[in-house]
């Protein structure tokens, strides 16, 4: 007994007709009718009535129907476990995430995953969350870690919420401290304060200036237009100070005073983000269950 003759008998008890089942195994008729033929003279038995027109099941066929698609369905179901396991052992998963995540979440997660799946490349993407958002919904990405509420709410993608992250100030140990010297600072102490301001299109900018205008003034910008690593580099160097995710200022600490706002402060929700009509590869879900769980 051959799996291909089992195929091509469920295919025909299916149709119910031997044509229209090659069409369906995309194989000649007379070759389908021959396997038939053969797969019968194994069993000992006939398994479809032929007449006219009509092709029915005999009771062997009958019987041999749902062991033939359960061990179809178990080919399926061992073809897809090994190409599960081939996917953990080769391949890329394709990341994005916004700067400062780069710098503070994924350093620790990305080194657990390439030594549990060194044989997997990992593509990292930097960005802001309008640009992650628009390469998830093209396909170029696999996973995007996202600040929320996205820029525009979209159907098409599928959110978990991974932390919330509070934003302290960092400035030179060399300036004066900000707030005056309180041990936290609260937005209104910004006033007056030259701020070294990230680049536009970065969710910290956004969400540093809309702070401050809730506070009731302008920030004052001594530079912007940096990335996480200039912005850092231009608060030691004393041109200004900057707010940042707190788990950025304590893996980048080094040659920084870190003050943390006073309460209610502000914070930010990070989510990680996947088209919702496609299923990542198992790689990427495996990526995203060491984020969930870190």
């Amino acid at each position: 007994m051959q799996f291909q003759q089992l195929q091509y008998f469920v295919a025909v008890a299916e149709t119910r007709h031997f044509t229209r089942a090659a069409d369906l195994v995309h194989v000649a008729q007379p070759s389908l009718s021959q396997q038939i033929k053969a797969l019968e003279r194994e069993l000992g038995a006939d398994l479809f009535l032929r007449a006219r027109g009509n092709i029915t099941l005999t009771d062997a066929g009958e019987a041999l129907l749902p062991l033939a698609r359960r061990i179809l369905a178990d080919a399926d179901t061992a073809r897809y476990e090994v190409q599960e396991l081939v996917q953990l052992r080769s391949g890329r998963v394709r990341l994005g995430a916004t700067p400062s995540l780069c710098t503070g979440l994924l350093p620790d997660v990305l080194r657990a995953f390439h030594d549990r799946y060194p044989g997997i490349r990992l593509l990292i993407e930097e960005g802001g969350s309008h640009d992650l958002v628009r390469e998830l919904a093209r396909g170029a990405l696999d996973l995007a870690l996202v600040v929320l509420p996205l820029p525009t709410p979209s159907p098409a993608l599928t959110t978990v919420e991974v932390l919330r992250e509070d934003l302290v100030v960092v400035s030179s140990p060399e300036a004066p401290a900000p707030g005056r010297g309180r041990r936290t600072v609260d937005i209104p102490d910004l006033e007056g304060e030259r701020l070294v301001m990230f680049r536009h299109g970065y969710d910290l900018r956004e969400l540093t200036v809309a702070a401050c205008r809730s506070a009731g003034f302008e920030p004052d910008f001594a530079v912007e237009g940096g990335e996480m690593d200039a912005v850092l580099g231009f608060v030691r160097a004393g041109l200004g100070v900057a707010v940042v995710p707190r788990m950025v200022a304590t893996r980048s600490g080094r040659g920084l005073r870190v003050t943390p706002l006073a309460r209610p402060g502000l914070a930010r929700t990070i989510a990680l983000a996947h088209r919702s009509d496609v299923a990542p590869p198992r790689a990427a879900r495996e990526l995203q269950r060491m984020l969930l769980e870190r």
